[in-house]
Order: C-alpha cells, then structure tokens, then sequence
C-alpha cells in the first residue's frame, strides 16, 4: 500500500478523496441541520464574496465549500432555530446578541454563544479572504507598527498564538475605538465582541479550516494564510472601527 493510495477490491482510492468523504459524513453527523429543512429566521447566511477556488492554492476549494456552505450553514440554521426564544434579542443585530449575552436565557445561552459566535467569527473570516496578501498601508499599517512591533513581528506572534491554541477556536486582532490593536485567542467559537472588544481580523484554527490540505499542519497553514489577506478589506474594517461603524 502505497503512501498516497489506498485499495480496496481492486479500485485504488485517492486519500485527498477519502479525507473529504470523512469530513463531510462528520458534518453531516454532528450539524444535521445543515441538511435539513433550514429553519426560517432573523439571521442569515452571505454567500461568499468570491468563488471557492479564489485562495488557491494555500486555501483549497473543497475546504471552502465545505467550511461556508455545511459548517458556517449549520451554525445559522441552528442560531434560526434558536430564534423563538431568544424573545426581543431576535431582533437586535448579533454583535449586541454577543456583547451581552447575560441577557439571553440560562437555557439556551451556551447554544447561542457556540452558533452565535461561529456565525460572528466566519462572516468577518470570508470578508477579509480573498485577496493576495501583501502589505497594509496608511493608518492601519502605521497602527500594527505602533501597537504589534510591524508586520513581520505581527505575522510571527500570530501565528505562535494560532499554534498554541489547545483543540479548535481562532486567533484575532482586535481593534479599540481610538485605533488601538491588539492580540488574543479564544477557544471554541468564542469573540471578542463578548468581551466588548472589537474584532479587525482573525484566522479560523479549527481543523476544518485546514486539514484536508494541511491535515495536522496548523502552523503550515497559518503561514500559508496570510497570502489570502485582502488587506483593503482589513483597511476599510479599520476605518469603520474608528468611526464607530464596526459591528461584526
């Protein structure tokens, strides 16, 4: 049996094909509403701003698809599902759901939090896809060498905090309302909104951001992920920012 292929009564099978069977049989089983009937609701899932193939080759298509269309899906569908009662918060928009979350009922607040805060951190994660990497310019280029020591310095305690995070969660920038930036982790699919923070930018370090690509290479991928950064999206977040326009 080689490496690369595995055979099974004579037909050889393609372990990339393989991988993606297992992750999506996985989706299927832990998020089945995914695949159901989608429950009708106040919250909502954006298509992707560009085509699946858009970051290859760091970020593979398959990767993409599976991770907007089952995964970021089911965390919408389930937060819909949610929406009943949560009472008046449906209403609100999520960023005030996640800022206060004390206000949403002890029942249903560990649910909100994980699909609420999933659905948080992916909407921002395509928005700042999608591009060539590169550099920032102007003010927030200014503002990563004044708070995070310049690009390099960023890039390089980024992705050490990304590979120190134990199991699944995100590695962010946040962003204060004078300008100021800073770097944090949180597990699972916790935000910073739920501290109050603000969130410029962030890299999802769950493994179905990565593995069918990387498989346990997390620190390959999180080098690789910053060729994908579309930094006048970054930019434009960090304008709003400032202006007090930022939501999620």
């Amino acid at each position: 049996m080689s490496a690369l292929n595995m055979s099974t009564n004579g037909y050889a099978i393609d372990r990339r094909k393989l991988i993606a069977g297992f992750a999506a049989a996985s989706v299927v089983s832990l998020t089945p509403r995914a695949y159901a009937q989608a429950p009708s609701g106040p919250f909502r899932l954006d298509p992707l701003p560009y085509a699946n193939n858009k970051n290859e080759p760091h970020i593979d298509a398959m990767t993409m698809e599976i991770h907007h269309d089952r995964h970021h899906a089911a965390y919408v569908n389930n937060l819909n599902g949610l929406a009943n009662q949560l009472g008046g918060l449906a209403d609100k928009p999520l960023d005030q759901i996640l800022v206060k979350m004390t206000d949403v009922p002890e029942a249903i607040r560990t649910a909100v939090r994980n699909n609420g805060g999933g659905h948080a951190n992916h909407t921002m994660f395509w928005q700042i896809m999608g591009g060539s990497g590169g550099e920032p310019k102007g003010d927030l280029k200014a503002a990563i060498e004044r708070d995070l020591g310049g690009l390099a310095k960023l890039q390089e305690n980024f992705n050490a905090a990304g590979g120190r995070v134990f199991g699944s969660g995100w590695v962010f920038v946040t962003v204060a309302p004078d300008g100021k930036l800073a770097l944090t982790s949180k597990p699972n699919q916790d935000t910073p909104l739920m501290d109050g923070q603000r969130v410029l930018m962030g890299n999802d370090v769950w493994e179905h951001a990565y593995y069918l690509k990387y498989q346990n290479r997390r620190p390959d991928y999180l080098k690789a992920w910053w060729n994908v950064l579309n930094w006048d999206k970054i930019e434009a977040r960090y304008a709003d920012a400032k202006a007090g326009k930022l939501t999620i």
